[in-house]
C-alpha cells in the first residue's frame, strides 16, 4: 500500500510539472506563434497614450524579450522562491508561491486566490455532500425497484436535471425561492464559516441545491446502471446463498462494486468545482475563484487568468490522486497494479 501511494504521489508531481509547462506555453508561447511580439504583449500593461519606446521598455522589464525557456525558468523559480518585478519607478516583490503579478492593479495574484479559495471550497463541499447522498441513494433504490413507479419517476427527474443548464436552474431558483417565496437568501450573501456557521450555510444552501440537482441526476443514473450490473454477478448470488442479510449484500457487496466509476467521475467533478464553479458563482454573485476568473478574463489580466488555471489544475490533480488512493481501499486488486 505504501509503494502504491508513493507511485501515485510521484506521478502527481510529474503531471503537475508537465501541466505547468503546457499552461505557460499557452499564455506565453502560443501568442508568439500567432504573431504577437514582446511589445504587443506588453502593450496591455501600459496606458493607451504610451509611446513605442515606453512599451518596449515595459516589455524588457517584464522579461517578454527573453527567450521562452528563460521566461519559464524565472516564472517557475517564482513559485518556490518568489520573484521581483521591475515596475519602472520601483521593484515590487512577489513572495512565494508567486503565481504571477497583476500589472493592472499592481498586486500579487496568490493572496487574491487565497482569499477566494475558501469561498469556492465551501460551495463545492456542501454541494458534493448533497449530490452524493441524493444521487447514490436514488440510484440504489431505483436499481432495487427496477421498473417501478419510483424508478421511472426518479430517472425522469434525473434526465431533466442533466438536461437543464446550471445558469437556467440557478436563475429560476433565485426567482422562485429567494425573491418570490423568500425561503432562501439571494445572491451575494456569503458569510465566512468562521464568522457565523449558520449564516454561512444559509447563504450557500440555494447554490448547493442548484448544483446538487444537476450533479445528483448524473450520479443517480450512473449508480443505477452500476448496481444493475453488479447485482447480477455471481458473487452476489453466492453472498445470498450464504445467508447474508439483504442489506449487507446490497451495501457491502453490490454498492461497493459499483462505486469505482462513481469515484472516477466524482474526482473530476469535485476538482473542477474547487477550481472554480464559474457559472454558479456568476449566477449567485459568489466572489470565489470562478467569479475571479471571469473578472480577470474581462480585464485581460493574463497573470490572474494563469493563476486561476494553475490553482484549478492542482485541485483537479490532487482530487484524482485521492480517488486513486480510495480505489485501493474499495478494491484491493488495484494495489497490485
Amino acid at each position: 500500500m505504501v509503494t502504491y501511494i508513493i507511485r501515485r504521489l510521484i506521478a502527481a508531481v510529474g503531471l503537475l510539472f508537465v501541466i505547468s509547462i503546457i499552461t505557460f506555453a499557452i499564455f506565453f508561447l502560443v501568442p508568439r506563434i500567432a504573431g504577437a511580439g514582446p511589445d504587443t504583449m506588453a502593450a496591455r500593461y501600459v496606458g493607451r497614450t504610451a509611446t513605442a519606446d515606453t512599451v518596449h521598455a515595459t516589455a524588457v522589464r517584464l522579461g517578454f524579450t527573453d527567450p521562452i525557456a528563460v521566461q519559464y525558468w524565472h516564472w517557475a523559480k517564482g513559485l518556490v522562491a518568489g520573484a521581483d518585478y521591475d515596475m519602472g519607478t520601483s521593484v515590487d516583490h512577489c513572495p512565494a508561491p508567486c503565481l504571477g503579478y497583476s500589472f493592472i492593479n499592481r498586486a500579487p495574484v496568490w493572496p487574491d486566490l487565497l482569499d477566494r479559495i475558501p469561498v469556492t471550497f465551501s460551495l463545492a463541499i456542501g454541494a458534493a455532500v448533497l449530490w452524493l447522498l441524493s444521487g447514490i441513494g436514488t440510484g440504489v433504490l431505483s436499481a432495487l425497484k427496477r421498473g417501478s413507479i419510483f424508478d421511472r419517476a426518479a430517472m425522469t427527474v434525473a434526465l431533466a436535471g442533466v438536461s437543464m443548464p446550471i445558469f437556467w436552474t440557478g436563475l429560476m431558483a433565485l426567482a422562485i425561492f429567494a425573491y418570490q417565496l423568500q425561503i432562501f437568501k439571494g445572491g451575494g450573501s456569503y458569510v465566512p464559516f468562521t464568522q457565523n456557521p449558520v449564516e454561512w450555510a444559509q447563504g450557500l444552501f440555494l447554490p448547493w441545491i442548484t448544483l446538487a440537482f444537476l450533479f445528483s441526476a448524473q450520479y443517480a443514473r450512473l449508480t443505477r446502471a452500476g448496481m444493475l450490473e453488479t447485482m447480477n454477478e455471481d458473487y452476489i448470488r453466492t453472498a445470498r446463498a450464504k445467508g447474508l442479510v439483504e442489506r449487507d449484500v446490497v451495501v457491502k457487496h453490490g454498492l461497493r462494486g459499483a462505486l469505482t466509476p462513481i469515484l472516477t467521475i466524482f474526482g473530476l467533478d469535485f476538482g473542477l468545482l474547487i477550481g472554480g464553479a464559474v457559472l454558479t458563482e456568476k449566477v449567485f454573485s459568489i466572489n470565489g475563484l470562478g467569479m475571479y476568473a471571469v473578472t480577470a478574463i474581462s480585464d485581460q489580466d493574463m497573470p490572474k487568468v494563469m493563476g486561476v488555471v494553475l490553482v484549478a489544475t492542482v485541485f483537479i490533480v490532487f482530487a484524482n490522486l485521492i480517488v486513486d488512493l480510495l480505489y485501493a481501499v474499495i478494491d484491493p486488486r488495484v494495489r497490485a497494479k
